[in-house]
């Protein structure tokens, strides 16, 4: 039997959760612990654990009679990650610039540097679709919250996160103009920098706010398609 704390465990976790928010198993699709047990060169016990623990996240669904499938994507889930992301990135910001040290603004600083850089790369298309800016605009945000003294709420802002960032992509693929983010970086990272905890919290909930009319629309078109 594999060992629960397996590295192969972690190797399919990574590759399905990564496809999984990525858009390439969609919404809905069946997840037959066969197939991808060929399709990643593992064998069943880990890729039937990741299964596991990514239905715990609430990216994939089971059931005792179906098997699994990618969780679907709606309007109601949405609306409720991006509420407790507010509330929870709030919390988590608001800690991080009472206990946040030199360290913290510097790591701030050199995470907010590396996003803008790359964004600067980018002539056109949705930023959320290339995965160096994806990577580095996580960073940003964690780098805010890196002070934050809670591991727990860290981890459910994690996988909040996560099951956030597949809407985005699955919105970016249905729109051809892009919200470019940059100014709302700039400012979010001044005004935590800035000790300015009333005014970094407003922004960041504006700015995850922002996200949902646009996935709405989204859900629209394709519902509009479907019918």
């Amino acid at each position: 039997m594999t060992p629960l704390n397996s590295p192969l465990i972690d190797v399919a976790l990574a590759k399905m959760k990564k496809a999984i928010v990525c858009c390439e198993l969609r919404p809905g699709e069946k997840l037959k612990v066969a197939e991808l047990s060929k399709v990643y060169g593992l064998s069943s016990s880990p890729i039937r654990e990741a299964l596991n623990r990514l239905t715990q996240d609430g990216v994939v669904e089971a059931s005792d009679n179906k098997g699994f499938r990618v969780a679907a994507i709606s309007e109601a889930d949405f609306r409720e990650i991006t509420r407790l992301r507010c509330l929870l990135e709030g919390e988590a910001l608001s800690d991080a610039i009472r206990f946040g040290d030199d360290e913290w603004e510097a790591n701030v600083l050199g995470a907010f540097h590396r996003l803008n850089l790359t964004e600067r790369k980018l002539d056109s298309g949705p930023l959320t679709l290339d995965e160096e800016w994806s990577a580095r605009h996580k960073a940003f945000h964690f780098a805010l919250f890196s002070a934050c003294p809670s591991p727990l709420m860290l981890r459910m802002i994690d996988s909040l996160f996560d099951r956030a960032e597949r809407y985005r992509r699955f919105s970016a693929k249905q729109r051809i103009v892009e919200r470019h983010k940059g100014n709302e970086h700039q400012e979010l990272m001044e005004a935590s920098l800035a000790r300015d905890s009333e005014r970094a919290v407003t922004l960041l909930r504006n700015h995850i706010q922002n996200t949902l009319g646009r996935v709405i629309e989204a859900l629209e078109k394709q519902r509009a398609t479907l019918q």
